[in-house]
């Protein structure tokens, strides 16, 4: 079976948590999306590329949470979304991913 890369986790469950949360009109539904898919791309880092670089990345996938909600002031929620998903996806290759299994 082919193994997801944890770029896409991570960011599947930035853009997945909000559209969750946002078409059911409940927040706590979407942050289960959102923690769900948080705990699998960090056992993922971890697997990949230890402890500390599962801690940094992790550190980014909360920190882009919420810095979407004030940049969605700014740009629209769902640019803002995307946005920091790429981000935290794109760090997520850089320390996890690129070296393939």
């Amino acid at each position: 079976m082919a193994k997801v890369p944890s770029s896409l986790v991570a960011a599947g469950g930035l853009v997945g948590g909000y559209g969750v949360a946002r078409w059911t009109k409940k927040r706590q539904l979407g942050g289960v999306v959102l923690a769900g898919a948080g705990a699998a791309a960090a056992w993922q880092w971890k697997e990949r590329a230890g402890g500390k670089a599962a801690g940094a990345l992790g550190a980014a996938y909360l920190a882009a949470f919420a810095g979407s909600h004030p940049l969605a002031k700014k740009v629209g929620a769902w640019p803002s979304v995307f946005g920091v998903a790429g981000a935290v996806a794109l760090a997520s290759w850089a320390v996890a991913d690129r070296k393939g299994d």
